[in-house]
């Protein structure tokens, strides 16, 4: 029984404290509407008891005041009427008579009517004295009018001064005094009206007043109960929205509000969770799980202090092994680097080679950077010795042995142990310049110089300059002979660019052609180049209409889907035998995209121009892979031709090239002949033409021309 009366008042007191906004709300307005209705049925009731009181006096005492005023004047009426009666010429008496008995009439009903309403016990004796006063005065009419009519008119008027006028002075009297009783009697009920409608009045303002209390104090209650809880819910999404995430709302007691709570707890929570996976995909590389290029440069996440060199590692061939084996043999090549490198990190770190901290991430493509804490730089080339232990072993990857060759760029703060360490990202700008001055070196590791960044900067401003330099004409095209070991006469010659810089004098094309490939204004070279070859073509029309001139074509070139009808449309323009004009390619740039260069080399074939496979045997060129190009010409490198007769195994290499090269139906042409030996063996080799110093260095202008000259 305790239970069920604590359940009981549990369930009652739930009842009378809603937890709900929306019950809250409805008990604040049923408050307000029952304390509005309680008002207003006080304000109508005690109005109703005005008006009852006003219709009251209105229709009883105000009536009564009139009938008694009334009566009044007419006493004064009947009064004169008598006289003019008794006075009046006989002719004239029925209208008189008719004027008094109608005085005589209202008289007995007014005083018949104030008999029936006057029940005040104080007017009573004036109304029984009013009433015997009418008796007397209607005797005293009877008599007089009898007199009258027996025409004895001094009698009758001696019974309207003795009789009739003392009854009617008495009767006016009366009614006088009844006029008195109830005029006093109106002005006290109007007073008792008024006392009473200023009461109202100062009900209505009492409830009214209460009624604005009651009103603020349920609006206090309820912006306290529903308003205080939504200011918490706004608290919570401000400091949630400023990313702290581990405050949480707490439970109010208010229903709507805890749902809200809780769904906005649940929201911190999710946020909390896709923020911490934003932040690890944003600073984490998906496919090794080492930091990114952001995580090592942003200032939010500074790699650990003491790092004071940085190692940058590039993956040599990865191009080649995703466009021949498929990118995901690249990414297992990838991941593998990527544990071996950092497998030698820590195994460094524990021997003391390096410091116990430091940062390995992975940049782009197979490009990775070591930050660590070096005493010096033979640390670090120690390190690299490790690195190249463990990347000697090749990675088996879809039934393919691939091996993992890298090359290497470090940077530190130089030779002043007493120099700032430079930020991570100046480290990681000279560790790319050393990194770039590798590669071009055919080496796998470099360290960052001064003299490394001016040749860069060198170049760099060199490039710029290079597009003002095709515009004015500050490049040369110089050629050199191609000769034929049969009679040695010069078949054509291949052109060489030059560049007569205003300020630096001649450039040599290894300055600037690398860093036009990159940036793509050798295209600008090319098309200057072939223009002067057209140029140089027509002239030679009359004096030597057999040469040819061979130009060189970038891989840029080679993917540019638009060039070779560019080129047959100016070639047919300036009139020249596109037999004439020879172009040629290399291996490596055939090799950046196969399909779309094969397609480039068919369009330019049809065009009538003979195309040349330069630099033969370094490249990655197979038979088969030769048997789809519309080639006429093989030239082998000139890394073959030195020292070739007195290299027996690179004649018999040669020799196949030469032979293969017949095979297909090509000319084959040595580069970089200096010596009548290398001459005659590649002669006796069968060999058709011969390009190098032995025939002639590269020649311009006069000196051309005369060469020309005398070996026609």
């Amino acid at each position: 029984m305790a239970h069920a009366h604590q359940t009981d008042s549990a369930h009652w007191l739930a009842w009378l404290r809603p937890r709900s906004i929306a019950a809250r709300l409805a008990w604040a307005l049923g408050g307000l509407v029952l304390m509005l209705l309680l008002v207003l049925g006080q304000g109508a009731w005690q109005l109703r008891m005005v008006t009852e009181l006003t219709r009251h006096f209105a229709t009883g005492d105000m009536q009564r005041l009139l009938r008694v005023q009334t009566l009044s004047q007419q006493i004064e009426g009947a009064g004169s009427a008598l006289v003019r009666l008794v006075h009046a010429p006989r002719a004239d008496r029925v209208r008189e008579y008719a004027v008094v008995d109608e005085r005589n009439r209202v008289l007995d009903g007014i005083v018949e009517s104030l008999s029936e309403d006057l029940m005040d016990a104080t007017q009573e004796a004036t109304l029984a004295r009013l009433v015997a006063s009418r008796k007397q005065y209607a005797e005293a009419f009877i008599n007089t009018v009898d007199e009258v009519e027996a025409e004895n008119l001094p009698a009758a008027v001696q019974m309207l001064n003795e009789q009739v006028n003392p009854a009617l002075k008495a009767l006016l009297q009366e009614s006088q005094a009844l006029l008195q009783r109830e005029r006093q009697r109106v002005e006290a009920q109007l007073d008792s009206a008024l006392d009473l409608l200023e009461r109202v009045m100062w009900w209505l303002t009492a409830l009214s007043v209460l009624a604005m209390v009651l009103a603020i104090y349920v609006a206090w209650r309820t912006a306290r109960r529903v308003v205080g809880p939504l200011l918490q819910l706004e608290t919570v999404a401000n400091t949630i929205a400023e990313g702290d995430y581990a405050h949480r709302m707490a439970l109010t007691g208010t229903r709507e509000v805890d749902r809200v709570g809780s769904a906005l707890n649940t929201m911190a929570e999710a946020v909390a969770q896709r923020e911490q996976q934003i932040v690890r995909l944003a600073y984490q590389d998906s496919l090794t799980g080492l930091p990114n290029r952001t995580a090592l440069l942003t200032p939010l996440q500074p790699p650990p202090a003491g790092l004071n060199t940085l190692v940058l590692m590039d993956l040599a061939r990865l191009k080649g092994v995703n466009e021949t084996l498929g990118y995901t043999t690249g990414d297992t090549l990838i991941r593998e680097m990527a544990v071996r490198a950092h497998k030698t990190l820590a195994a460094a770190a524990l021997d003391g080679c390096i410091g116990a901290e430091f940062v390995l991430a992975r940049l782009s493509g197979g490009t990775m950077a070591a930050a660590v804490q070096v005493p010096d730089r033979a640390a670090v080339e120690r390190l690299h010795v490790l690195w190249e232990r463990a990347m000697a072993h090749g990675v088996s990857c879809s039934g393919h042995q691939v091996d993992l060759s890298l090359a290497y760029g470090c940077a530190d703060a130089g030779s002043d142990p007493a120099a700032p360490v430079p930020p991570v990202a100046t480290l990681l700008r000279n560790a790319e310049v050393a990194l770039h001055s590798a590669k071009r070196a055919a080496g796998s590791f470099a360290w960052y110089s001064e003299a490394q960044e001016a040749a860069r900067l060198d170049h760099l401003s060199l490039v710029s300059d290079l597009r003002v330099a095709v515009a004015q004409s500050q490049l040369q095209m110089w050629l050199q002979p191609k000769l034929s070991l049969r009679d040695g006469r010069p078949v054509g010659a291949e052109a060489l660019v030059r560049w007569a810089h205003p300020e630096r004098g001649m450039v040599s094309p290894a300055d600037f052609v690398p860093f036009a490939e990159q940036t793509g204004y050798i295209t600008l070279v090319t098309d200057w180049m072939l223009a002067e070859a057209l140029r140089t073509l027509q002239t030679w029309q009359r004096s030597h209409p057999d040469l040819s001139i061979a130009v060189n074509l970038s891989t840029r070139d080679l993917q540019d889907p638009g060039f070779a009808p560019r080129l047959a449309q100016r070639v047919a323009a300036s009139g020249v035998d596109p037999q004439r004009l020879r172009l040629e390619i290399t291996e490596s740039g055939l090799m950046d995209d196969p399909a779309k260069s094969v397609a480039l080399l068919h369009a330019l074939r049809a065009a009538g121009m003979p195309l040349s496979i330069d630099d033969f045997g370094t490249g990655y060129s197979s038979l088969a892979y030769l048997q789809k190009l519309p080639v006429s010409e093989l030239k082998i490198d000139r890394s073959f031709v030195d020292g070739l007769d007195a290299a027996p195994a690179t004649q018999r290499l040669v020799k196949a090239m030469i032979e293969m090269g017949h095979g297909l139906n090509l000319m084959v042409t040595a580069e970089g002949v200096e010596t009548p030996a290398e001459r005659d063996t590649l002669k006796a080799l069968g060999c058709d033409v011969m390009q190098g110093y032995l025939g002639s260095r590269p020649l311009h202008g006069e000196k051309l021309d005369a060469w020309l000259l005398s070996s026609t």
